[in-house]
């Protein structure tokens, strides 16, 4: 695989990406919990630990591959391109060989996440997001909305809950 990045130094640790991805509670809860939390509850948590792992991928650098034309590597899914990042290049070379294109040599750039969102993904035509590790089971998504992408290139879902 060939590197023409930012000039952006790897990481030289694990990323906390990766930390998140491995994260579990092993400690017990103080008292017992219900057997499922409050809807609201669950989904207010769940808003939080995204909003988290949101900032983790701002700052962290990733590998963003191109295909063999020299365009970014982009997936195209009911109506959205999501542009594929990857945490490290282990990730990048199992999404690889799974496009059953690991023998020819993967050209990548070393990008902030935060310049992903904030810049490359406003010069996509179209609604445009981010996947993370994409075909993994630790893959995340960075869909094309408020607050994730800037509100001038968001997909406007309306009201939530």
């Amino acid at each position: 695989m060939t590197d023409h990045g930012d000039d952006v130094s790897e990481p030289g640790r694990r990323s906390r990406l990766a930390d998140l991805a491995d994260w579990t509670v092993s400690a017990p809860p103080a008292k017992a919990a219900p057997l499922e939390p409050e809807p609201a509850e669950a989904l207010s948590s769940a808003r939080r630990e995204f909003a988290v792992l949101l900032g983790e991928f701002r700052r962290t650098a990733v590998l963003v591959p191109f295909d063999s034309y020299g365009s970014l590597w982009t997936a195209d899914q009911n109506g959205v391109r999501w542009i594929c990042a990857f945490s490290n290049e282990e990730a990048l070379a199992r999404f690889a060989q799974a496009q059953g294109d690991g023998e020819r040599e993967w050209t990548y750039r070393t990008i902030l996440g935060a310049r992903l969102l904030d810049a490359l993904v406003p010069m996509v035509p179209g609604p445009a997001g981010i996947a993370l590790d994409a075909g993994s089971t630790d893959g995340v998504l960075f869909p094309p909305v408020a607050g994730i992408v800037p509100d001038h290139v968001a997909v406007d879902l309306g009201e939530t809950v």
